[in-house]
Order: structure tokens, then sequence, then C-alpha cells
């Protein structure tokens, strides 16, 4: 089949669609938010989102850039919220492209009730999370049927942008054999002693994927006693994305880019 020729839903004047870009490589991006990109009006766009991913767009789009990159400076959440209203009621298209998926810690919901509370029309287009993506890139599966049956997603730092106590940490400890940490490179350290106070092992596995899918994506595999000190020696920068778990094991054999990491051990 032509995609060309795919019957893509329109997008109507006066909306906004809040849409992932995926963890980075380009060629993640899916179908409908091409689509979306080539057709938009304005673009309002994370900091996380690929410079690539912009190239997409038309000739007589215009770009905006939203910021929110943890410990930069960024235009506030609800100032954003009010300019995807001002731009819809105008009568443009608007895309609001974020990094990843929009749904998964990256205020999308919020945006969209804002939308709702405006009386805005609004569509949702999933992208590929970097918890998903960007660790298949690196070679760590989230999943596998002789290790773990369950899987904790969660966010390293809370509104504030401190370690959220609002977490359990003792029952996310003891929940999941597998945890996906978002945003926790800042606070590793916090982290690792949350955990460890909860009752996880030392020695258990610990891998930080930095700039996950894209040509300089670095992977730190350490251990969780040791994650704080190897994270400060190997100089590893956000954005990233932290998982631990025995699934860091298979990355021996299942790290399907061939890439020789200068921090594996």
């Amino acid at each position: 089949m032509d995609i060309k020729a795919f019957n893509f839903p329109t997008f109507e004047p006066g909306s906004v669609w809040l849409a992932g870009a995926g963890p980075g490589d380009p060629g993640l991006v899916t179908l409908h938010t091409a689509h979306a990109l080539g057709v938009a009006d304005v673009v309002v766009y994370d900091a996380l989102v690929n410079a690539e991913i912009l190239a997409f767009a038309g000739p007589d789009c215009a770009v905006e850039y939203a910021g929110k990159r943890g410990g930069k400076p960024s235009p506030k959440q609800r100032d954003i919220s009010l300019r995807l209203i001002e731009l819809a009621r105008a009568g443009k298209r608007v895309l609001r492209l974020k990094g990843g998926d929009p749904f998964v810690f990256a205020r999308g919901a919020e945006e969209a009730l804002a939308l709702v509370e405006a009386g805005i029309p609004f569509r949702v287009v999933p992208g590929m999370s970097a918890g998903i993506g960007g660790l298949a890139y690196a070679g760590f599966p989230r999943t596998h049927r002789d290790i773990n049956q369950a899987v904790t997603f969660l966010t390293g730092h809370d509104t504030a942008g401190l370690v959220p106590d609002a977490i359990d940490w003792d029952g996310v400890a003891r929940g999941a054999p597998v945890l996906v940490m978002y945003m926790a490179l800042k606070h590793i350290g916090p982290i690792t002693e949350r955990l460890l106070a909860a009752g996880r092992k030392a020695d258990e596995l610990v891998a930080i994927v930095s700039r996950a899918t894209l040509p300089d994506q670095r992977v730190l595999e350490t251990t969780l006693g040791e994650a704080t000190a190897a994270v400060a020696a190997a100089d590893i920068e956000p954005p990233a994305i932290v998982v631990l778990g025995e699934v860091v094991r298979l990355r021996a054999a299942l790290d399907w880019r061939g890439g020789q990491d200068p921090d594996r051990p």
C-alpha cells in the first residue's frame, strides 16, 4: 500500500494534537505524527524533541520552543497550556510535540485537561516512550518470562524537581523485579539509598542509557551499590533512562547495535 494513499485523520483548524516524537531517532516517529507535522500551522515542541524531526514540518509551519528540560529555564506549564489555547482559538492547527509519549511523564494529560476546560478539540497521538524504545535500542528488554512478570515505571523527580516523596519506595522495591526510572539521573544517590534501605541488593544490576536511540547513545552498566560513584566517574548526562534488575544481564547477548561502549565494564 502506498502510504500517501492512507486515509489520515483530518487535522482541523482550531484544534490541538498532542503527539509523541519518540525517544530520539526520527525513524521511530509514528505515521500519524509525521502526517501532523506536514499539515500543522504551528508546532509547539519540547527540548527533548530531536531537531531533525522538526524538518518534517511543512514550509509554512511556525515552530515554537517550549523548553521543559530539567534544570533549564522554561516557560511555566500554565503558560504553555494557555499558548495552545490561544493558538487554537486563532484558528490554527496546533501540534504539541513532546519527546517520548505525551501521556508518560510528559504532562500531556495536564495540557489535555486544560484544553477540555477551554472547549478546544484535541487528539492524542501516542509515541514510543524512552522507557520502551530507548531501552530496546540499548539491548535491554523490560520483560523476560524467566526473569520477571512485572515491571514498574517511575519518575525520579516530583513537580518541585526533588526526589518524589509521594512514591512508596518500600512498595516499589518489593513490587517488581525490574524498575524503569525516568529523570532519575540527577537524584541517583538518594534514589539508590531509598531502594537499598527498602531491601534491594547492592549487587543488583543497573544500567543508565543516555541519549537513547541517537548516534551518540551511551550506556553505563553498574550495580545499585556502585551506581552513584559510577555515574559521577563516567560523567554521564541526561536525558537518560535507568533500568534496575536482572534484565540488564541480557544486554551481553541482545546489544543488536553492536556498539563498544566505553562505559561497559
